[in-house]
């Protein structure tokens, strides 16, 4: 079976595996305060642009993003998300087990936009019972959506204008950043993100690390206490050099772009395959992750070879799918699966 689910199916890039073994029997301090993870932080800082910014390195997704909302919102407020957000739907309740509401707002494509914003804000306090309603207190977006689109740098913008005159700590998860980064349709960089958002992260699990998070604080109000938040939350990595390697090996010589781009390549060969052979993208997705639309019959015979995820359905006869690829998928698995899509014979169309 050739893995198109996700973009987590393999282990770790192998640079940073020799670079673990190499410093394995090194002593260092515990907790992220040794040399490797400090080392991290000034290459993060040089490549946000930012040297100001707190860095903090935790474990995974959905823990980074419990201790980032939890540690900004106070007992009475909500997180602000599209209603496809992967804290809305994604994460088994982990905000809501905080004792925060996740106030969601409707998106076709996965982000939101400025105006949403300010409607939600708008109404909640214009409503004369707003005392009784969760108060917006922060706006968490993904850079990729859920659905693999890209915010461009005016929207970005323009959702920071909104949020800093609403009073609303702008956060970004970004559990797939590179790939968002690279993607062509996204004018971006981290410098862009670390100037327009109060707090960000960097992901590196699904972008070559064994596991980790780079979180990356901008607004000085939001710094006091993060350690705190984070050995509270269960994140503060005894062994915390293992974090700070991962993310010193990523970013010293620009390893986390070169493999995002190899993942963004791969596909986009998958998407002018489907493409090519007339199936529609539910997403126009310029990252790791396409959706197309397949009926019920080629879903069959893809996946008698092909492993990807169950997005939704369309109806009786289709639905939409997912494939994925990462830092590590090989060119060679691509090409059988595009020679694989060119094979196919289905319905009216001529394989």
């Amino acid at each position: 079976m050739i893995r198109f689910e996700n973009d987590y199916a393999e282990g770790t890039h192998p640079r940073i595996l020799k670079r673990l073994i190499e410093t394995n029997e090194e002593q260092t301090p515990g907790y992220g305060t040794d040399e490797h993870c400090e080392n991290a932080r000034t290459y993060i800082r040089k490549a946000c642009d930012a040297e100001n910014a707190d860095v903090h390195f935790l474990v995974g997704g959905t823990q980074t993003n419990m201790t980032i909302i939890s540690s900004i919102l106070r007992p009475h407020q909500g997180a602000v998300a599209a209603i496809t957000g992967h804290i809305a739907a994604h994460e088994t309740g982990a905000i809501e087990a905080t004792g925060h509401k996740v106030l969601t707002l409707l998106s076709e494509d996965g982000k939101i936009q400025a105006e949403q914003v300010k409607e939600l804000y708008e109404a909640h306090w214009n409503d004369v019972t707003h005392e009784h309603i969760v108060q917006p207190g922060l706006v968490y977006i993904s850079h990729p959506s859920e659905n693999g689109t890209t915010y461009s740098k005016s929207e970005l913008e323009e959702l920071s204008k909104v949020c800093r005159e609403c009073g609303l700590p702008l956060f970004m998860d970004g559990a797939r950043l590179g790939y968002g980064l690279v993607s062509k349709d996204s004018d971006l960089s981290l410098a862009d993100i670390a100037r327009l958002c109060d707090v960000f992260y960097i992901g590196g699990t699904k972008i070559g690390a064994m596991f980790g998070e780079a979180v990356v604080i901008m607004n000085d109000s939001l710094k006091k206490d993060f350690r705190y938040f984070i050995k509270q939350k269960g994140g503060l990595l005894a062994k915390g050099r293992l974090l700070g390697i991962q993310f010193e090996t990523l970013f010293e010589d620009g390893l986390y772009y070169e493999i995002s781009n190899h993942a963004v390549e791969m596909a986009m060969m998958i998407r002018e395959a489907f493409v090519e052979k007339g199936f529609s993208l539910k997403y126009d997705s310029k990252t790791n992750q396409q959706f197309p639309i397949l009926p019920n019959e080629v879903l069959m015979k893809l996946g008698k070879k092909y492993s990807f995820s169950m997005w939704e359905k369309v109806d009786a006869t289709q639905s939409v799918v997912r494939f994925c690829t990462s830092w590590a998928t090989k060119k060679e698995n691509v090409e059988l699966l595009i020679e694989d899509i060119k094979k196919l014979e289905y319905g009216c169309v001529n394989g």
